[in-house]
């Protein structure tokens, strides 16, 4: 199945059905009044999260979806059937916007969670709403409103805990491969990785916590270069990330210094250019010494300390060999903590805020018993 994480789609909800104008005829009833009925109500469109699914490829040719219009009203009080709704159904994790105004309409990040993106037109009066006692025989009715139309702009975002950044062939597939269950392609050229891959680390029976790796990034990404910098979005949803560097390149022209600079900037242009709400330069990150492996023993120290003095990095350090699982094991569960403690955070933070607005609720109502 071909990866598709983003498409624009039109929708089209239903109008509404037009009220009838009728009235009542029977044997020996005379005058019997107004009994048109009321338009059905147009069918509206919905966006649905669904854990089921795992890419948009389903809308990348058919890109127009409309729903039907409710039926008009007849007369003996008969009202106009209501269309059926059309549910679209998309990855967990999928942002729905308005593609011309960039409104966000939906941030799907729940199993199931469901949201509007064109309402249907309600159906319209009959002219039995019209009578009066000094209209008695209305000839008046309405027409039913016309469904809402627009063009969205659907983009997927990932869920996952943790994410990978590096350069191409930094070890970034490999290392997953070593973690996990997941099974993307490795080779010895660069941009192997075409589209983020998904693995699952399952620390013990019930702590777990979810990887994304994405397609390399090399320096000027953000002007076009390589693959792009698009594939940054599968990372916004993520507690942490893991800077991989290549320790030890084939090639003796390769700086690993300059090369993680480069990484570095690429996520400082992505957050200029999207201005995401959680800026990606901002978010935890720990550096990944990879291919370890292929420094002899006795010089892997220095060239260890080296690299994090010339890169002036402060933060976490791990040095790993991806390909023989070498440090991994201590990496997992230090990710795993920092994976429990922020989760336990969030989790926190919605009680806090809570208990917050219930106080300030408590002073504004005792201030006015003051007053």
């Amino acid at each position: 199945m071909k990866f598709i994480d983003e498409v624009r789609i039109d929708v089209t909800a239903g109008d509404g059905g037009n009220g009838a104008v009728s009235f009542r005829r029977e044997k020996f009833i005379p005058k019997g009044g107004p009994d048109g009925g009321d338009g059905g109500r147009g069918g509206s469109i919905w966006v649905v999260a669904d854990r089921n699914i795992n890419t948009l490829v389903e809308y990348r040719f058919t890109r127009h979806f409309r729903a039907r219009n409710g039926e008009g009203g007849r007369g003996a009080d008969c009202y106009g059937r209501g269309a059926d709704d059309i549910l679209l159904r998309v990855p967990v994790g999928t942002v729905v916007r308005e593609d011309e105004a960039g409104v966000l309409l939906a941030d799907l990040s729940e199993d199931g969670q469901r949201a509007l993106v064109a309402k249907g037109g309600n159906g319209g009066l009959g002219n039995l709403h019209f009578k009066t006692s000094t209209n008695r025989a209305p000839r008046q009715s309405t027409r039913g409103e016309e469904g809402e139309e627009r063009r969205l702009h659907m983009e997927l975002k990932v869920l996952a805990d943790v994410g990978l950044l590096g350069m191409p062939n930094a070890g970034k597939s490999t290392f997953i491969r070593s973690i996990s269950a997941a099974r993307p392609k490795v080779a010895d050229y660069p941009f192997t990785t075409l589209h983020p891959n998904l693995g699952v680390v399952r620390v013990d029976h019930d702590r777990s916590f979810v990887v994304a790796d994405i397609p390399g990034l090399i320096e000027g990404a953000a002007e076009g270069a390589g693959l792009g910098h698009q594939f940054l979005r599968h990372l916004a949803r993520t507690r942490l990330l893991l800077h991989i560097v290549d320790l030890a390149p084939f090639s003796p022209e390769v700086d690993p210094v300059r090369e993680a600079h480069a990484i570095v900037e690429e996520l400082r242009k992505y957050d200029e250019i999207d201005q995401p709400v959680d800026p990606l330069s901002e978010k935890p990150r720990w550096l990944l010494l990879n291919k370890t492996d292929l420094i002899d023993e006795s010089e892997r120290a220095d060239r260890i300390a080296a690299f994090v003095r010339d890169f002036g990095w402060t933060g976490p350090v791990f040095a790993i060999s991806a390909i023989s699982g070498e440090g991994c094991k201590p990496l997992i569960f230090a990710i795993m903590d920092h994976v429990d403690a922020t989760r336990a955070a969030e989790h926190r933070e919605p009680a806090k805020l809570a208990r917050l607005a219930a106080d300030e609720e408590t002073t504004e109502v005792l201030e006015d018993a003051e007053e």
